[in-house]
């Protein structure tokens, strides 16, 4: 800075974040903070990073904590020359950036892997909450499709809950298809009249099996949706009654911390003719958005459904990570594999970037909810 004006020493604190603050790139906070010894204690120090990631991403402030595990970069440990309170702002500077960072610039998919529940379902295996994970409306010969429960009520809604690839995922749009049935006279659509879509946590470690159609699985399917927080709800959108696959674009992304989505299915429109009752059919249901880095997870802290985002640079989880890898290669999903293939290279360039160099990054293929 010698023979420069140092905006950050001659103006009031005020000015000088509000002009830090019109940077949209955390990758640029960083920069900034490596400038001088100042530079990088008024960045920190006002927790510019988490401000950032704040503005760009309002629904993180539901988290409790940040909690970094094992950290191997900065660790906190009361050292002669800094405060632990200062090592926190350090610590906070370093995940907020890197949080920051892995939502802005994952790549786009679907992030549904698994269906957890239907509120009801009319005829399983045939008609599965787990045939919607399946694009179009048939498997080789046969129709694909899940089906409601029957109702006289045209108003009683349905709700379809899914498990997503990761406990933190930007989304930004949903896809339902509703089915048609072909093998019906008059070819109905049994459509909804209008859904919403709602995103959230379990606000206890449970475990839960998918719905499987037996009694006892639904009934415990249904404990679990009980007792998930959600923490958005989307407006109601028109569903059209057409076979295709329509998109409801979300009026802005949101941040589901927890990896739960559910979609809700309100009013019926087709009346089956053999027994005079109201269906809700879908064939597919997409979600897209972008999958956070594997080195978050989201852990429940008590039953008051209080949850923290929690940061593991991932060098701990090295052995763990190679050990599954043998031992349950064939029954992880491929989809999940191609996942982790395809982010681990940007994923390595922006922890040497952002944490330092050497920071190993592998995936933690466990799952705390084990849905």
């Amino acid at each position: 800075m010698k023979g420069c004006g140092d905006f950050v020493q001659c103006l009031l604190p005020d000015m000088s974040i509000k002009i830090l603050t019109c940077l949209e790139d955390p990758s640029d906070l960083i920069r900034v903070s490596a400038v001088s010894s100042s530079w990088r204690q008024f960045v920190i120090g006002n927790g510019l990073c988490k401000h950032l990631c704040l503005k760009r991403f309002p629904e993180i402030s539901s988290v409790g904590n940040m909690i970094e595990v094992e950290n191997t970069i900065v660790p906190l440990v009361s050292q002669p020359e800094k405060s632990m309170e200062w090592l926190c702002l350090e610590r906070n500077h370093s995940v907020y950036a890197f949080l920051t960072r892995g939502l802005s610039n994952c790549m786009t998919e679907d992030c549904l892997i698994d269906a957890i529940h239907a509120s009801s379902t009319d005829n399983y295996p045939e008609e599965s909450i787990l045939n919607t994970l399946k694009s179009g409306d048939h498997v080789e010969r046969r129709a694909s499709y899940w089906s409601s429960g029957g109702q006289g009520d045209p108003t009683v809604p349905e709700t379809l809950t899914y498990k997503l690839i990761s406990k933190l995922c930007l989304i930004s749009e949903i896809h339902v298809q509703p089915f048609q049935a072909y093998f019906q006279f008059g070819f109905p659509i049994y459509s909804a009249k209008a859904l919403r879509f709602r995103v959230g946590h379990p606000n206890v470690k449970i475990d839960v099996e998918s719905d499987n159609g037996h009694e006892s699985a639904a009934a415990q399917g249904r404990s679990y949706c009980d007792k998930i927080i959600w923490t958005y709800t989307s407006p109601e959108f028109p569903l059209a009654q057409e076979n295709i696959l329509q998109k409801f674009k979300l009026p802005e992304p949101v941040l589901c911390i927890g990896g739960i989505l559910q979609v809700e299915l309100l009013g019926r429109v087709q009346r089956q003719q053999l027994d005079g009752l109201y269906y809700i059919c879908v064939s597919h249901v997409q979600v897209v958005g972008r999958p956070l880095l594997p080195a978050f997870d989201v852990e429940i802290l008590d039953e008051s459904g209080k949850c923290s985002l929690k940061y593991c640079p991932k060098e701990r989880l090295l052995c763990e990570s190679s050990n599954k890898s043998t031992e349950g290669e064939s029954s992880s999903p491929p989809r999940f594999h191609r996942f982790r293939a395809s982010l681990r290279g940007w994923e390595q360039m922006i922890l040497n970037t952002l944490l330092g160099a050497g920071a190993d990054v592998v995936d933690d293929d466990s799952d705390e909810y084990n849905v």
